[in-house]
């Protein structure tokens, strides 16, 4: 494509690109890649190269590309009221339209919506209500929040800390004192290789409770995670994980927070992971498929149980002081509005279900017997590939090796997107909820191709 214009230049001369090697990419020694377009499971960039995207930008573009619906909702909004705040008791149509939809959704016992913009300030959000409920109720050292290793939950101070991956600790001086950190609920990367799924729950449960032994359960105030581990690996929980785990936070009064960021509104073939996997949490956090990232918008929902209490604060104190200033920002809830609709409309979330299970199906049957494939795993539209050095003793490569961004890169090279996950050799997918049976033949078809250029 021939170009008149600087924009390859400027890009590296003046963006500051998220989770990107600064140094290499000034240089000009990483790729740079200047998206113009998208159509379904599909998008384009100005160099005219289409591309399959089996990662719907990171977990968010749950309709898919170029949906007018949502489009022209955007506009609407904008042309009738673009901005105005959500303070002292404003709202919109469209955001208050937005979270009766929601709660229509929702596990039964939840009572409000609070609007945000990304999952990171969600999860800030909950965090300033768990420790606000606590103080409420007279319980000021009940402060701790436990995550997961592995678990992701945000960049900022407090979700970074609670984010259990090493790249968003190393060099920031996290995690904080407040987070606390437990077993990841992953059965592939078990120390103890003679474990059954029964057994390794069981020693999570042990862990948990050893930690909250440790810390006093007078100190902890609120257990998050996701439903299925997503950045951390693409990782589903063994059978009867959260029931398990639910347990020992009734025993000890610790409030349960299920990250949704990723598992809400379909992507597990249910409209929420709480209700596919039975979670009873106190608070939800929502983002990127409340919009399929069409513009920017997150939440966090409340139960009823902490609601009572946030109601009793503002008597005894009055307003509560939290607020961002573009909560429930209109062109966000037009969005979402928009977006829940075609959800419906198109049968979205069936679809997640039904062809993410083929999807994991015939990733298996084309994979499944690499010698460097260790596991293949997901649930619903997710799907997570790990690369091991030998099967047979479940040796991983050397993180120098890179092998999960070369297969990526391998993949990339024949027009299909999938992510290589930030710690381990893991290739992971969670593609648009609209992706075809013959889409997903076409990403199976391409994983094994670009493993075999790899690896052999």
């Amino acid at each position: 494509m021939l170009k008149n214009d600087m924009l390859e230049q400027w890009d590296r001369e003046n963006f500051f690109h998220p989770s990107t090697h600064l140094a290499e990419f000034a240089r000009g020694n990483l790729p740079q890649r200047v998206v113009t377009t998208g159509d379904g499971c599909h998008i384009e960039d100005r160099e005219g190269d289409r591309l399959l995207d089996a990662f719907a930008g990171l977990y968010c573009v749950n309709v898919g590309y170029g949906r007018k619906e949502i489009a022209e909702a955007i506009a609407a909004q904008a042309h009738e009221l673009a901005y105005y705040h959500s303070y002292v008791g404003h709202g919109t149509e469209a955001s208050i339209t937005l979270a009766k939809m929601i709660l229509d959704r929702a596990p039964d016992h939840m009572s409000k919506v609070y609007f945000g913009l990304s999952g990171s300030d969600a999860n800030e959000t909950n965090v300033k209500l768990i420790w606000y409920y606590n103080n409420i109720l007279g319980r000021p050292e009940k402060k701790k929040i436990i995550s997961r290793w592995r678990g992701y939950h945000g960049s900022g101070l407090v979700t970074g800390s609670l984010t259990g991956l090493e790249l968003f600790h190393k060099k920031f001086d996290l995690p904080l004192a407040q987070v606390v950190h437990t077993e990841a609920p992953y059965y592939f990367r078990r120390d103890d290789l003679d474990q059954s799924e029964a057994e390794f729950v069981a020693h999570c449960v042990a862990e948990l409770e050893a930690l909250i032994e440790r810390e006093g359960a007078d100190t902890i105030a609120a257990f998050i995670g996701e439903p299925v581990l997503g950045t951390g690996g693409i990782v589903p929980p063994p059978e009867g994980y959260w029931a398990a785990i639910q347990e020992v936070l009734q025993k000890h009064d610790i409030l349960l927070v299920a990250d949704e960021v990723v598992t809400g509104f379909g992507r597990l073939g249910t409209m929420f992971g709480s209700e596919h996997y039975g979670l009873k949490p106190d608070l939800i956090t929502i983002a990127k498929g409340l919009t399929s990232a069409y513009a920017p918008l997150s939440g966090s929902i409340v139960s009823d149980k902490m609601w009572q209490v946030l109601e009793q604060g503002t008597d005894e104190n009055g307003p509560i002081g939290h607020g961002w200033t573009y909560s429930a920002h209109p062109i966000g809830a037009a969005a979402g509005v928009a977006n829940l609709k075609l959800l419906d409309a198109m049968g979205l979330v069936m679809n997640a279900g039904e062809t993410g299970a083929y999807f994991n199906k015939v990733m298996g049957e084309a994979l499944g017997d690499h010698a460097n494939v260790g596991d293949i795993r997901g649930e619903g539209m997710m799907c997570a590939v790990e690369f091991v050095k030998d099967r047979d003793s479940r040796s991983f490569f050397d993180a120098a090796d890179k092998v999960g961004p070369r297969v990526a890169a391998a993949l990339l090279e024949q027009g299909v997107i999938g992510r290589a996950m930030p710690q381990g050799d893991i290739l992971g997918f969670a593609p648009p909820f609209c992706l075809t049976p013959a889409e997903a033949d076409e990403v199976a078809e391409k994983t094994a191709s670009a493993v075999v250029s790899v690896l052999g």
